[in-house]
């Protein structure tokens, strides 16, 4: 069916929009820039100091310039636009993919996402649905939808920035620094650390039951997913400059890269008219 189809679109570009697999939670494992020099500090506590710091410049610019690429088993699609995390997340992109069976692929589409609910414009790419170029996909319909998967999937939507990552790492405590790297033009300090299934599903959002929890664990595991890697490189300003998360599994392994530039810039988001969008949950009635 068509909307079978166009679910497997959404479920790409979804990912696109740069969402941590896991929801980084608060920890205080004394990362602080208090208690002593840096010669004093293991390399681990000067690592977690370093991206404590990073994430909260990163968090306090509010809005940045994204582009990147998601490889999700033999599809890979490329993202290009700005992203604004000062209210909930807004951002505005041009999608494209390639590989796969997608009805879209090589065709660029138009992504905007807001706190609330994301719109794809179909209709750029050759498949409006009823005559309607955009589709909406409300956050809570997805939840509602997709059980635990979509509650998470709600939450990181509508609370995503940067940081999530660097968060992630510091509540795990499970980084080190890799070295110094050019990442286009900008020297930047590579942190890298690996989380394993279970690691990452305690890390969930509170507002995620224990019920919830255990079924997002035994569908990761189930999909043959053992750990994730997040690679994370810092510019000289404390400002993430690029971002890199990795799975291993073995039915659909996950490949995500994504480069963050021109911070504090103006992102406008404009929701398509609603004569002109249609609900994805009602695509097929």
């Amino acid at each position: 069916m068509r909307s079978t189809r166009i679910a497997a679109v959404v479920a790409g570009v979804v990912m696109m929009a740069g969402v941590t697999a896991c929801n980084g939670a608060k920890s205080d494992n004394g990362a602080g820039s208090g208690g002593g020099s840096e010669e004093k500090q293991s390399p681990l506590q000067v690592a977690l100091a370093s991206l404590k710091t990073a994430a909260e410049q990163t968090d306090g610019k509010k809005s940045a310039k994204v582009d990147g690429t998601v490889k999700n088993g033999p599809a890979t699609q490329t993202l290009k636009g700005a992203m604004d995390w000062s209210q909930g997340m807004q951002m505005n992109v041009d999608i494209t993919q390639s590989g796969g069976q997608s009805p879209v692929a090589g065709k660029p589409m138009k992504a905007l996402y807001t706190p609330t609910a994301m719109f794809l414009n179909m209709g750029a790419a050759g498949l409006p649905m009823g005559g309607k170029n955009w589709v909406k996909y409300d956050y809570d319909a997805l939840a509602k939808k997709m059980g635990p998967a979509g509650a998470l999937l709600k939450d990181q939507m509508q609370n995503n920035n940067p940081n999530r990552a660097m968060q992630l790492l510091i509540a795990s405590g499970k980084v080190k620094e890799a070295g110094k790297e050019d990442v286009r033009g900008v020297q930047a300090t590579h942190y890298t650390g690996t989380l394993s299934v279970s690691e990452l599903t305690r890390m969930q959002s509170k507002s995620l039951s224990e019920a919830d929890l255990t079924a997002l664990q035994k569908q990761m595991e189930a999909a043959g997913t053992k750990t994730e890697t997040i690679d994370l490189w810092i510019g000289s300003d404390n400002l993430l400059v690029k971002k890199r998360e990795r799975t291993d599994s073995t039915s659909a392994p996950y490949d995500s890269t994504v480069y963050y530039s021109d911070y504090g810039t103006k992102v406008s988001v404009e929701v398509p008219p609603a004569g002109e969008t249609v609900d994805f949950d009602k695509i097929g009635q």
